[in-house]
């Protein structure tokens, strides 16, 4: 798929969960095979106040290893303002890139929505106060989440809407609140996310990223399929290659644009 050519490629993934437990055996040899495959950066995602201080920990092992930190919806029921403090000191770290993983999932509705809410909105106050770009989660609550993003959006430096999966119109609500959209391999499955095929070229060049969301979502048309499901960064070039084949545009232009996307959105050196 890439060629000798290709040695200047440069990839960000925006998203990888590489505190979790599939990735503690072997997290060397993973980062190693997607450094092979031109991944340049690996932003971790913190999802809960315990994950969030490991991927700080794992951050600053390694150059190329940034961090987010945050609550994600699911963990919101434990959500406090002794939990916002601890956020707010993690987040002074310059390894800390983003505040989140935060934002709304009424799908799952693991933790009560009134609770989302009020977690949701205390990070995106903490995002205002320190000019931190934010990493969100939005699942089946677009209404909600929009109204909250569009009463907070003139005081966030900067925010993306992770792993997006919806229809146009919720494209073009977050492209009008301008947010910018993590792409991850939902957009090569076929069955699920084939929608994404019809509109993925209206997110402007400056405005879209890629991700893996590693260990979840392992690309569905990897060829040959790999024997495990656990998605790894090294696929994050896979995923490039599908969007520069919907946005017709090399792959290499593809990883040049959402390169630099991603390095002026978290600020990386």
């Amino acid at each position: 798929m890439h060629s000798a050519s290709d040695t200047a490629m440069q990839l960000i993934d925006i998203g990888a969960n590489l505190t979790h437990e599939s990735f503690q055996v072997d997290l060397n040899e993973v980062l190693t095979r997607a450094r092979a495959q031109h991944v340049s950066a690996f932003i971790i995602t913190g999802a809960s106040l315990p994950g969030s201080q490991a991927a700080l920990a794992l951050a600053q092992q390694h150059d190329d290893l940034f961090a987010t930190a945050g609550l994600h919806p699911h963990e919101a029921q434990h959500f406090s303002r002794t939990t916002l403090a601890q956020l707010q000191e993690l987040a002074k770290d310059p390894k800390v890139v983003a505040l989140g993983e935060c934002g709304l999932d009424y799908n799952r509705d693991f933790s009560p929505r009134d609770q989302q809410r009020y977690a949701f909105e205390a990070q995106l106050e903490l995002a205002c106060k320190l000019a931190k770009p934010v990493f969100l989660h939005e699942r089946d609550a677009h209404d909600d989440f929009a109204k909250i993003l569009e009463r907070y959006k003139k005081d966030l430096v900067d925010y993306v809407v992770h792993c997006f999966t919806g229809v146009e119109s919720q494209l073009q609500t977050y492209l009008e609140l301008e947010a910018y959209i993590g792409i991850t391999g939902w957009i090569c499955d076929d069955r699920r996310g084939h929608h994404l095929h019809e509109f993925i070229q209206q997110v402007p060049a400056d405005r879209l990223m890629i991700e893996t969301d590693a260990p979840y979502l392992l690309p569905r048309d990897l060829k040959p399929k790999p024997k495990s499901r656990r998605n790894e960064p090294m696929h994050l070039l896979h995923i490039c290659n599908t969007v520069a084949r919907l946005v017709n545009k090399t792959p290499l232009q593809v990883a040049n644009e959402t390169t630099a996307t991603a390095q002026h959105f978290f600020r990386l050196p």
